[in-house]
Parts: C-alpha cells; sequence; structure tokens
C-alpha cells in the first residue's frame, strides 16, 4: 500500500500496546444460574489480579457482590476454580487471604462460614432439603504430612464453628460433588496418585439418608486409565458423564446401574480438569442438551437430542465457549473468537437471538492489525503429524525491507495438557503487529485430538513437545515463511520447562524467555504442591526408580550445552513452580558468562495477574529480544539489565 512505511521486523510501531492489553482487561471465570440471575468471576488485573463475584440482573443491572477486602479465590489444588456457588439469591464463596468459605445475603456483608484454620475449600453445591453446602475440602492443619483432601458438608447458617461434616475420605483426590434434582443422590469424582484426572479416575454415586449421610456408595464409571468429566444430573434425574473410554473424551449417561453412550463421535466434549467447575454441556431440558464439542477438524457449539442422539450445530461467530450453562430459556456461557476476546454471552433456545452481555475487553482493535491463525500440520518424530496455529506479521502501516524474513516466536503452552487455542490473543498480536512471526503448538500431549495423542508425552516429556517444538520452527524455516536465525522459543510453567528444554538439548534457538518453568525435576517433584507432586510420574516415569531420567531431561545439570540468551520471569510467591527454580538457571548462566535477565515479581503466584507485571514482562521479552537481534524498538521500553551482553 501507498502510505505503509518501510521499516525492519521488529521495529513496527503498532497499536497493541501493553497499556491496551492491560487496560480496561478483565478475565471471565466460573459462570452460574440462579432464577433469573446470572453470575460470573471477573479477575481484575487493575485490582491487583482480584477476582470479584458478579451478578447481572434481567434488567442488565451488574453488581459486584464481593467487597473489595474481599477475593473470590479458592487455593484448592492451587489451580482453584469453584470458587462460588449461588442458591436463592444467596452467595457462597472462598475467600483467598483467609480460604474460609463466607456467606453473603442480598444487601449484607459476608460473614464467615468456617473457622479461621488452615482448610480450602471448593466446588460447592447446595443441598437446600438439608440446609448445608457439600463441597471439596483440603485440610491443611496437619503440616507435618500432605494435605487432606475429602468430600464434605458445612451447615448453609454456619457462623464459624466448625460444624463440618465429613462425607467421602480416603482417597488422594476428590471432585465434582453433584446432589440429584430431588436430593437424594450425590455424585463424585475420585482419583489416587499417581494420576492426574485426566488419566484416570472413578465416577461414583451414592443414596443420601435424610440425614445426609452416603449410603450404598458405587463406582459406575472409570478407572486407572479412564478419564471422567463433568458428572451431571439430568432435570429427571439421570446421571451423564464425559468419559475418554474410546480414546475421545464423549458423553454418556447411567440407565439402571448401566453406561449407555448419548453420541459417540470421534470428538472431544471434555477438557482436563486443571480446574473445578469447569462446564462443557448443559441441560436445557431431559430431552435436550447444549454442549460444545471440538477436535482436528474444528469445534462447534450444537444441541444434542438426548433420545435419538442427534445432534444439531449452532451457527455462531465464535470459535472458543466454556462455562455452559442452561435453562429452558437461555444459554450463557464464555465466548471467543479469532477477531475478538472473551465474553459473556446469551443465547436465545426459542429464537437463536445471540446478545452478548459483557466484554472482557472495552477497546476493539483494527483487523487490519490483527494477524489470523492459520491451523497448520507438519510432520514430526515417528513419522507421526503434529498441529499449530501459525500467525504471520501483520500491520496495516509497515512492510519490512525486501528479502528480510521475520524472527519466530514459538510458544510452548501450559499443562502440558493444554491446547493452544486460535481465539483472539492480543498478547500474541502484540508480537505479530510489531513484525514477529508467531506459531502456537499443540504438540503431542495436548488435548483436543483424542487420548492417543495426549498418551504421547507419557514417560516423554521434554522430549516429544521439545521435538514438535522444533520441528514447527524447522517446518516455517523450510518454507521460507521465518528467518532460520532468529528463532525464539518462550512458555509458561510447563511451556516454561519445554522451553528451557529445547534452549538446553537443541541448537534449533537462539534465545528464549521462561516464564516461571520448571529447570529441576529432581527438584521440582519434592518441591511441589499435593496435587501435582506425582504427576511427573506419568510425563517422565515413577521416582525414585527413574531417578536418573529425571536428571537427564532436567536443563539445570547440562547448563553446559546452553549456550543462547535467556530472559527469567518468576512470580515470588509461586507455590507450583518455586522461585528457587528460575534462579538456579540464571546462576548458572551468569556464572558461564551467556547473556541473562531476569525479572522476579513481588506478590505474584502462578501466573500473573497484576496489570503492571502483566505489562512489564511482555515490554522486558520485547526489549531483551531487540538487544539479542540488533533491531531498533518504535518506542522506548524501560530497559532490562542483560549481563554477559
Amino acid at each position: 500500500m501507498a502510505n505503509t512505511k518501510i521499516a525492519p521486523y521488529g521495529s513496527w510501531k503498532s497499536p497493541v500496546t501493553t497499556d491496551l492489553i492491560v487496560g480496561e482487561t478483565i478475565r471471565f471465570g466460573l459462570t452460574d444460574l440462579d432464577g433469573d440471575d446470572i453470575y460470573w468471576i471477573e479477575g481484575r488485573p487493575s485490582e491487583n489480579g482480584r477476582n470479584v463475584v458478579v451478578r447481572r440482573s434481567p434488567d442488565g443491572t451488574l453488581t459486584d457482590l464481593v467487597p473489595q477486602t474481599f477475593n473470590a479465590r479458592t487455593r484448592v489444588h492451587e489451580y482453584g476454580g469453584g470458587d462460588y456457588v449461588v442458591s436463592d439469591g444467596t452467595l457462597y464463596f472462598s475467600n483467598f487471604a483467609d480460604q474460609r468459605l463466607y456467606r453473603v445475603t442480598p444487601g449484607s456483608e459476608p460473614v464467615a462460614m468456617t473457622p479461621a484454620i488452615n482448610r480450602r475449600y471448593a466446588d460447592m453445591v447446595v443441598d437446600r432439603r438439608r440446609q448445608r453446602l457439600i463441597c471439596v475440602c483440603e485440610d491443611h492443619t496437619n503440616v507435618e504430612r500432605e494435605a487432606v483432601n475429602m468430600l464434605v458438608s458445612v451447615p448453609l447458617n454456619g457462623d464459624a464453628n466448625d460444624g463440618l461434616q465429613i462425607l467421602q475420605a480416603g482417597n488422594d483426590f476428590y471432585a465434582a460433588p453433584r446432589l440429584s434434582p430431588d436430593g437424594s443422590q450425590l455424585s463424585w469424582l475420585t482419583w489416587n496418585h499417581p494420576n492426574m484426572p485426566w488419566d484416570g479416575c472413578e465416577l461414583w454415586m451414592a443414596d443420601l439418608g435424610e440425614h445426609g449421610f452416603v449410603d450404598s456408595a458405587r463406582r459406575v464409571a472409570g478407572g486407572v486409565e479412564e478419564s471422567i468429566f463433568q458428572p451431571s444430573w439430568s432435570p429427571d434425574g439421570v446421571l451423564y458423564f464425559v468419559s475418554d473410554r474410546t480414546n475421545w473424551w464423549n458423553l454418556y449417561r447411567v440407565v439402571d446401574m448401566q453406561v449407555e453412550a448419548v453420541c459417540p463421535m470421534q470428538a472431544e466434549f471434555g477438557t482436563p480438569h486443571w480446574v473445578f467447575g469447569q462446564s462443557t454441556y448443559s441441560f436445557v431440558s431431559a430431552d435436550q442438551i447444549i454442549c460444545w464439542y471440538g477436535g482436528p477438524a474444528g469445534s462447534s457449539l450444537a444441541y444434542l437430542d438426548t433420545r435419538s442422539g442427534t445432534l444439531t450445530p449452532i451457527s455462531l461467530p465464535f470459535t472458543s465457549v466454556a462455562g455452559l450453562r442452561a435453562n429452558a430459556q437461555y444459554a450463557f456461557f464464555l465466548a471467543a473468537s479469532a477477531t475478538s476476546t472473551g465474553a459473556i454471552v446469551r443465547l436465545n433456545i426459542a429464537t437463536g437471538q445471540l446478545d452478548v452481555l459483557r466484554r472482557a475487553q472495552s477497546a476493539v482493535v483494527d483487523t487490519s492489525y490483527i494477524s489470523d491463525a492459520q491451523l497448520i500440520e507438519f510432520p514430526t518424530e515417528h513419522g507421526l503429524t503434529a498441529y499449530a496455529n501459525y500467525y504471520p506479521p501483520k500491520n496495516a502501516d509497515f512492510t519490512a525491507p525486501e528479502g528480510e524474513l521475520p524472527p519466530l516466536l514459538v510458544i510452548s503452552h501450559g499443562g502440558p495438557t493444554s491446547s493452544a487455542s486460535s481465539t483472539l490473543k492480543l498478547n500474541t498480536q502484540f508480537w505479530t503487529s510489531r513484525g514477529f512471526a508467531v506459531v502456537d503448538v499443540n504438540y503431542g500431549g495436548s488435548s483436543g485430538y483424542g487420548r492417543a495423542y495426549r498418551d504421547r508425552l507419557k514417560g516423554q516429556w521434554g522430549v516429544v513437545d521439545v521435538d514438535d517444538c522444533v520441528n514447527a520452527a524447522k517446518y516455517l524455516v523450510e518454507r521460507g515463511l521465518v528467518d532460520g536465525n532468529r528463532l525464539t522459543i518462550q512458555g509458561g510453567s510447563a511451556g516454561g520447562y519445554t522451553t528451557l528444554c529445547a534452549l538446553t538439548f537443541r541448537d534449533t534457538f537462539k534465545a528464549g524467555a521462561s516464564h516461571f518453568g520448571v529447570s529441576d525435576l529432581n527438584v521440582f517433584v519434592h518441591d511441589t504442591h499435593k496435587f501435582e507432586s506425582h504427576y511427573l510420574y506419568g510425563l517422565i516415569g515413577p521416582y525414585p526408580e527413574k531417578k536418573d531420567l529425571y536428571f537427564e531431561r532436567s536443563a539445570i545439570n547440562y547448563t553446559d550445552q546452553l549456550s543462547c540468551p535467556v530472559i527469567f520471569f518468576q512470580g515470588l510467591e509461586d507455590k507450583i513452580v518455586p522461585p528457587s527454580q528460575a534462579e538456579m538457571m540464571v546462576d548458572a548462566l551468569r556464572a558461564k558468562k551467556v547473556p541473562v535477565a531476569y525479572l522476579p515479581f513481588e506478590g505474584e503466584q502462578h501466573g500473573f495477574r497484576r496489570a503492571e507485571n502483566i505489562k512489564r514482562s511482555l515490554e522486558a521479552e520485547l526489549y531483551f529480544y531487540s538487544k539479542v537481534f540488533h533491531f531498533d524498538l518504535a518506542e522506548p521500553i524501560e530497559p532490562v539489565e542483560i549481563e554477559n551482553l
């Protein structure tokens, strides 16, 4: 175009600023329905990452239900979720600072329901018939042993006296307690070390007597190699759930204690159970479910006829749906698309009309600066295929000098069972609008492609994920799309581990960024929280039997092989990947005289929630690459101290 300026990749001035990314931006969380009101969580970076429960009334009025001094966020499993529940207008929630349960009646301040002892609560359901909450409890009162997880009940009128009753205990983990519509039965999920819930867990159901104790408990599905997700009771009292027993997470139900498939197909109706309260389907009626499913061919929202198993897709301008809740009139969900960030959306069941009730971000970026995700399939080791979303550089105001190829930023997502979505992420557009190409890799182990694809990572973490990230980069280099001499990789948490392994054990990348990444598996296996304390048994091997393998897959032990610049970002209150994991690597690179930068953040846990820290980490990473690859920045950025450069 005639008005475009010529400037090197990386030097383009972009309207996708860090102020835009963090300004007036909210993270949507757990949704709920209560009568005609709908509820959701807003995580607000501008309020130090505080979680607020918001109610939307039928007239459109939005009301914050959690006062400024409270933060609706549980730490069960550290990742939380299932932070609150609403019934008959009363809110029950877990408060982050003290992890106690609180009750909020309309017009009143929060009242503590549980004592000030070291217990955490999540995934609540209201048992109105017996005037109690049923929830997951994680007991940390005995510091000499591992936390104890159990299903418990707490009186609705609790006044901080310890009225807790234990309903189920003895296994390592519990989740998803759900009551039948008449309150006569309870279902739940449970599993034990070394499994994670997406490896294998069990679905149980039991009768509840008038006093609410469990009777005649029986396992109805699941096991050590079958993953169950989101058990839910239909309005007519049938227990439904999602299982991956046929490789794909499909819908099933229990009829006369027999399990029957509802809609078998090669698609995923579930997702890894990292947080409580996830919902990929909901009941419009006993005969109709609204559900979200996806796979390599794409995703869809659909109505499912529970009698015939027929799926009827619903046309949507969105590519991602989560937090589905429905009744006979409406469905509500969190949605995003390739051109819009998250939103709370309402679907009129009768008319099909869609209304956006709340957006995560008020600012809108002109599409001439938005790079669309291109799904790529590329060859990887052992003759297999892997997947990624590729984003070419795009900025309406700039073009690069003739013959120049862009630097590539490879993103290795966390989890490692998560997946890279094609929905709009301004953090990605921050890079592409400045002249970087980005490839967000769904390496083997990612969800969304069936159990066999997830299982590629079994015993192979630090190998398969690294292979796929390397091969994604090589695929783009071979097609002449990116500069093979300016390949970078970054990731957070598990993605940070993949990043450090790729930088240490391969010579493909010229720089990288680790966001709270794991560097020493031997330390991590001893120095993390209960939920993930045996996770590596499946990803690496049993410990200490495979101790040598833990050593071989840890970047900290092979820093002699790492010779390219790395920048580290770390929350100093991170209980999942403690600061020592970053600091050991920084010290090793400093001693080796390799260019290194380290940005620790006070008050941050696992993943940054404060606006100023999100802004600083993005700008610091760009500054770091500008110095490593010698390009000028379009605008000044607060410098970062880079040692040995």
